[in-house]
């Protein structure tokens, strides 16, 4: 019999804070984290984003750790810390802890050091770049420094698979406690996408809005980038009871298909896959739903793709769903954005709180479901699922039970 899988632990970093409360207040708010980005867009046409506010480095790290850490190393250590003391856990002191699995997503790893470097090689014309630029910018190097500060000795990796990173990374964890190889998980993702390089090919592929992140909206002019990282402590359900920690949800199913498709484009019939597939996975009726998270970019092509999707899995019952995009609130935070995303939808199940579509205006053509546009709503929520859609077609949903 496979043990079940809840949620102990809450870390964030994000655009609307660096702590779980913070995130959760901003939602619950309905405030949004876009912004001028200010002199990092000189050059490009991308003049706003959602990047952590007054950020300083200095304030949590020596120059020693700076030295090995990007910025998205970063945010990942913040948000294990913070995840990690919520569930009650102590790092290099639990037994626990030191068998656990850290499996961390990143879209795009460390660019903000891969960009240094080729600004000294190829604008200062120097010669030599700084010895630890490897194990600084390497997609791993998240998971390993997250390893290394927690006293982690399980299986610990890193998840690339763009925009749904973080979700398989929730995945991978949530299958590997299932199996009982580990009893403890941190998951999650991690991202700083703000290099002018990473800008310019945003800007090339002509899905970035000029003004601000409207999903579902029939104004809605494109994406919009984030930064952060969200982590997760997931444990079993009886490793959590023996301990007499606080449960915040039940993890109860996952499903991952892909496209096999179009590289950008989704597929309504991969992403209504994906959903049926928590669904079944978790035991659960489609009409039980109560709230869906959604991708809901507010580009042209994923909203009202998405929104079929939703109808074909919920039939009658997708027009009794709450659904809400939380990027219009964070932004696209890349390969972090599905874990804010998850504990967003983590939240919502703890506090009966359905965290708002900020930006809505009027439903946009092929998008008419219940969008809770720009106003939190008291609703029970019981059941609900996270949706996490990647270019390259590749389709990462999670579904959450109220724990009892």
């Amino acid at each position: 019999m496979q043990r079940r899988v809840v949620v102990t632990g809450l870390g964030v970093v994000c655009g609307l804070g660096t702590t779980v409360d913070d995130y959760w207040a901003a939602l619950s708010a309905g405030q949004s984290a876009i912004r001028p980005i200010g002199h990092l867009g000189e050059g490009t046409r991308i003049s706003i984003g959602a990047m952590v506010p007054d950020f300083d480095p200095g304030q949590h790290f020596s120059s020693a750790e700076l030295s090995l850490l990007d910025r998205f190393s970063q945010f990942a250590l913040l948000a294990a810390r913070e995840a990690l003391a919520d569930a009650g856990l102590a790092a290099r002191q639990d037994a626990a802890v030191t068998h656990a699995a850290a499996i961390i997503g990143t879209g795009c790893g460390g660019k903000q050091t891969d960009e240094a470097t080729y600004a000294r090689l190829y604008k200062e014309n120097k010669s030599h770049v700084h010895p630890l630029t490897i194990p600084k910018g390497m997609p791993s190097a998240a998971a390993s420094l997250v390893s290394h500060d927690l006293g982690i000795k399980g299986p610990v990796f890193s998840v690339t698979s763009a925009c749904a990173s973080a979700a398989h990374a929730v995945i991978q964890g949530q299958l590997m406690i299932r199996s009982g190889m580990v009893d403890v998980a941190v998951v999650g993702g991690s991202d700083a996408p703000f290099t002018y390089g990473l800008l310019k090919a945003w800007e090339a592929l002509r899905v970035v809005s000029h003004d601000t992140c409207r999903p579902f909206s029939r104004d809605r002019s494109g994406m919009v980038l984030g930064e952060g990282s969200g982590m997760l402590v997931l444990e079993s359900e009886q490793h959590a009871v023996q301990r007499g920690i606080r449960i915040y949800a039940e993890l109860a199913g996952c499903g991952m298909t892909s496209d096999a498709g179009h590289i950008t484009r989704p597929d309504v019939d991969g992403i209504a896959c994906a959903i049926s597939r928590a669904l079944n996975d978790a035991g659960l009726a489609a009409d039980r739903v109560d709230y869906v998270n959604a991708h809901g970019t507010g580009t042209p092509a994923n909203d009202p793709a998405e929104t079929a999707a939703l109808h074909r899995v919920f039939g009658a019952h997708a027009n009794a769903l709450s659904v809400s995009s939380t990027k219009s609130m964070h932004g696209h935070a890349l390969g972090a954005t599905s874990a804010l995303e998850l504990i967003a939808t983590v939240l919502a199940i703890q506090h009966d709180l359905i965290p708002p579509t900020a930006n809505f205006t009027i439903p946009g053509e092929g998008c008419d479901l219940d969008y809770v546009p720009n106003k939190a709503r008291s609703q029970r929520v019981d059941i609900a699922v996270s949706n996490a859609f990647a270019f390259g077609g590749l389709n990462a949903v999670l579904a959450l039970t109220n724990w009892k």
